[in-house]
């Protein structure tokens, strides 16, 4: 996308924003962008993040750093990408991957999306420099701070992976995506449960959850190896109440797996996604009201 150019959806709604050089747009001075899924289950291999929260510069800093991964399960980035196109009515839709990180999740969910444009949005320079060989359109921007550089109903969906566990202000975000939205577009959130089955079993033997983490520095009490930054944890009834409370209707919940977890686990894993409030990562389809 070239300097000054907005996009615009097949039907050509312009989103009001010009993308800057590079495929940037706006500034960024607060939280936005990334995916993740946290740490590995008994395995210490994690792919983790890319959203800053807004305020404290060591949490931009470590966001920011290239060595923090910012890809995440193909699994989970298959089966959203599958509702979202079983839930778009009309070719041509327009929609924002909020926290794309390095593209890898838009790559996959591309051809089951074809059709509809995707444009990717993140905060985090590393991570747009990344996604721009495997996106055809990037722009620089946030939830938090000054706000995301699209105009007011613009988008037909948000794809909002793996993001809202590290935010400070995770109230702001869901007013900024729901500001975006069009009434009744939708939105795709996933995010790490803290109540997955592993985890079931690791509280009841005292230990750290996997997904949850106490220190920027280090690993504390739980399996994995690599500090992902996840400051905010869902379960599955705590993720539709929110998401109710912020203005979404017709909240729907399902499951994916997680990739982190190890192979003699996968098959336990995949099988947890039919108990959704049990499963690795909490899949949310919900509309604007």
């Amino acid at each position: 996308m070239g300097a000054g150019a907005g996009t615009s959806t097949g039907g050509g709604t312009s989103t009001g924003a010009s993308t800057g050089t590079g495929g940037g747009a706006g500034t960024s001075t607060g939280t936005s962008a990334g995916t993740d899924t946290g740490a590995t289950p008994g395995a210490g291999t994690a792919s983790g993040a890319g959203t800053g929260a807004g305020g404290p510069a060591g949490l931009r800093d470590f966001y920011e750093n290239p060595a923090v991964p910012v890809a995440s399960g193909d699994a989970r980035s298959r089966r959203q990408a599958r509702l979202l196109a079983a839930a778009l009515d009309r070719p041509g839709a327009l929609v924002l991957d909020v926290g794309c990180g390095d593209g890898t999740a838009a790559a996959v969910a591309g051809p089951i999306l074809a059709g509809h444009r995707i444009v990717g949005v993140d905060w985090s320079h590393d991570a747009l420099r990344r996604a721009r060989p495997r996106m055809s359109h990037v722009v620089r921007g946030e939830v938090d701070g000054g706000g995301l550089p699209f105009a007011d109903g613009c988008a037909d969906a948000v794809l909002f992976s793996e993001v809202i566990e590290h935010l400070v202000d995770p109230d702001r975000a869901m007013d900024e995506l729901r500001r975006v939205l069009r009434p009744g577009g939708h939105l795709m959130l996933s995010t790490p449960n803290l109540a997955a089955w592993y985890n079931r079993a690791l509280l009841l033997a005292g230990r750290q959850p996997v997904f949850s983490e106490v220190s920027l520095r280090g690993i504390h009490g739980r399996p994995g190896t690599e500090v992902v930054g996840h400051l905010r944890l869902f379960t599955a009834r705590a993720l539709r109440s929110f998401l109710r409370s912020a203005g979404f209707e017709d909240v729907r919940v399902s499951a994916a797996p997680f990739h982190g977890v190890p192979r003699g686990l996968r098959l336990i894993d995949r099988a947890a996604c039919a108990v959704p409030s049990a499963a690795s990562i909490l899949l949310a389809h919900a509309r604007r009201g």
